[in-house]
């Protein structure tokens, strides 16, 4: 199943930040990677599980480059960096159809803060998960996607009756957001679970959504603007 759009008849506000954080990620895909070309460039601002844990930069290993920035600072920068085309319109499209009503719920910068702050417990989620598994610390970590579960964990605590029109097998059809959603989040946890132990590692930081997604959930009525959003039961 593929999400093409949603209900937003009950948004009031244009979605200005969740406009720029997609324009930000098509910017840096473009002109920093390069199309993804730039491996250097990913082997230097990515998260790695290993640098976050010991908080010195690691050069060398599996082909990791000396990082700029303080080591930490990557949990920020790999936020808008993507590995490939597919990688970040899927992103993107995710982030367009549900980041728009949270902002409209939170308010431009309140949705900003929410977005950065999922991002950054996602990828201690990833960073926490590689320390316990002990597998993958040096493996470098990119992408906007746990910022965006969070968006999702967010959405489906405000809008579990918003109905989402998704694409599958042709056709069309329209599906509250707590089926969508939550059919979405139960792969993660199954492909997590699946992943532990395995010899292929499809290079998808489960955890990093897993993580995503509840601190979503947890965090979004913190974040909500009452006076902008009338049609949420708090």
């Amino acid at each position: 199943m593929m999400p093409i759009g949603d209900d937003n008849t009950g948004r009031t506000t244009t979605p200005y930040i969740n406009y720029l954080l997609i324009a930000a990620n098509i910017f840096v895909f473009i002109y920093y990677q390069r199309l993804g070309a730039n491996v250097d460039f990913l082997m230097r601002y990515a998260a790695v599980p290993g640098e976050i844990l010991t908080g010195r930069d690691i050069v060398g290993a599996n082909d990791l480059g000396p990082s700029p920035v303080p080591v930490y600072t990557t949990i920020f920068t790999s936020m808008f960096m993507h590995g490939n085309i597919a990688h970040i319109l899927g992103n993107m499209l995710y982030l367009s159809i549900f980041g728009d009503n949270i902002e409209n719920a939170m308010g431009h910068l309140r949705y900003l803060a929410f977005y950065l702050l999922c991002g950054i417990l996602a990828s201690l989620s990833h960073v926490f998960m590689a320390l316990i598994l002990g597998d993958g610390l040096l493996v470098p970590s990119i992408g906007a996607s746990g910022a965006i579960s969070g968006v999702l964990g967010g959405y489906l605590v405000l809008f579990p009756k918003n109905r989402v029109r998704i694409w599958a097998l042709l056709f069309t059809f329209r599906v509250p957001a707590v089926i969508t959603l939550g059919i979405w989040i139960i792969m993660q946890i199954v492909s997590q679970v699946n992943s532990i132990g395995s010899s292929e590692q499809s290079g998808v930081a489960y955890a990093a959504h897993i993580g995503g997604f509840v601190a979503g959930m947890l965090l979004v009525r913190f974040f909500v603007n009452r006076r902008q959003v009338v049609n949420v039961r708090m």
